[in-house]
């Protein structure tokens, strides 16, 4: 069986407009996310579930775990988001992994 996933993005945009070079000034020198936690340009972090970077253009965060895993209908992606980990079990017992997976 062909396992097929994709991750899930996010961007969020700084305050100012950091591409500008009308407002150099003005550029910040880090990121602030969506808690008002500081972060320094070029630092990552892991929130969520999710992977961040602070760049220039903002907080780019990406899913750790896959949006999308193909398997059978007798079986179902079990997600640990304490882990930040998935397993795919059967549908009706997910202590039992999937035969097919």
């Amino acid at each position: 069986m062909v396992v097929s996933c994709s991750a899930e993005c996010y961007i969020q945009k700084p305050a100012a407009d950091v591409l500008s070079v009308d407002n150099m000034a003005d550029h910040p020198q880090d990121c602030v996310d969506s808690d008002g936690v500081t972060h320094d340009f070029n630092s990552k972090w892991e929130k969520d579930c999710y992977n961040c970077v602070c760049t220039l253009s903002g907080i780019n965060c990406c899913n750790k775990i896959p949006t999308v895993i193909e398997h059978p209908d007798t079986c179902e992606m079990v997600v640990d988001k304490t882990t930040c980990s998935f397993t795919i079990a059967l549908a009706s017992d997910h202590s039992k992994p999937c035969p097919y997976a």
